[in-house]
């Protein structure tokens, strides 16, 4: 298999940060993925996350 591209690993991120992901996503991104990039893909949607959520916060008080 390839690796994947930076796009899988957003999708595959995402997916799973939402829980959505299937088990044979999950399972190709283990196999053929690279943890850091994983990791800094999660990390960006952490920090997007809080980010979002503190603008809702701020805009509804």
């Amino acid at each position: 298999m390839s690796k994947p591209t930076i796009t899988d690993v957003f999708k595959s991120v995402f997916s799973a940060f939402i829980g959505v992901q299937s088990e044979e996503n999950r399972k190709k991104a283990f196999e053929n993925g690279s943890l850091s990039s994983y990791i800094i893909a999660g990390l960006i949607f952490t920090a997007l996350f809080v980010v979002i959520i503190i603008l809702l916060v701020s805009a509804v008080l």
